[in-house]
């Protein structure tokens, strides 16, 4: 697996979204870097807006991104046990196991501006991702592992919003660094 490095000698540009050098080039290249075992650099920065500063993030962003991994990785492995494998399956060999899909993580400012979203929103600073699911099921039984896992552990979450349009349903999941506020809210788009 190949990790994410990040080389603090590097030179970054001013403005928010400077690319590390671990992370110039294509997001094709993106794609092979791990920010943990299932979840790579490129899944959470791909978007289908084209913009100059090809939406690669910062050092602090890629740290941002790590840590929002961690909740992924626990949803991930949760959710298939629960929902997913048979009484006595291995979640690592089974057939059954289901993947976390991201419509949508790190957004530059130019990205998070196209795509219609708030200058201040979490993606901007790779604090928030978007889940797909499948429905609205998927997506209560994903909010409900999330906030099993905030209070198990102890640690906590900047937002868990469950957005709708029309059929289409989607989690949206933030943590932040600190000051994290816990808002919880069903949003209809």
């Amino acid at each position: 697996m190949k990790q994410v490095e990040i080389n603090k000698q590097a030179k970054l540009s001013e403005h928010l979204a400077s690319p590390s050098e671990a992370a110039l080039g294509h997001s094709s290249e993106l794609d092979g870097s791990h920010l943990s075992p299932h979840f790579t650099l490129g899944e959470l920065t791909k978007t289908k807006h084209v913009t100059a500063d090809k939406n690669i993030p910062s050092h602090e962003v890629i740290e941002n991104l790590k840590r929002l991994c961690w909740w992924l990785e626990e949803l991930r492995y949760s959710y298939n046990t629960l929902y997913c494998l048979q009484p006595g399956e291995d979640y690592d060999t089974s057939e059954n196991v289901e993947g976390i899909i991201i419509n949508s993580g790190y957004r530059s400012p130019a990205v998070n501006k196209l795509a219609g979203g708030v200058a201040t929103s979490n993606h901007v600073t790779g604090c928030a991702v978007d889940i797909r699911c499948a429905g609205k099921e998927q997506m209560i039984r994903y909010a409900s592992i999330l906030l099993d896992i905030a209070d198990g552990t102890g640690k906590d979450f900047d937002e868990l919003l469950l957005e709708q349009h029309g059929n289409i349903c989607w989690l949206h999941f933030a943590v932040r660094p600190k000051e994290n506020r816990r808002r919880i809210s069903f949003i209809r788009v």
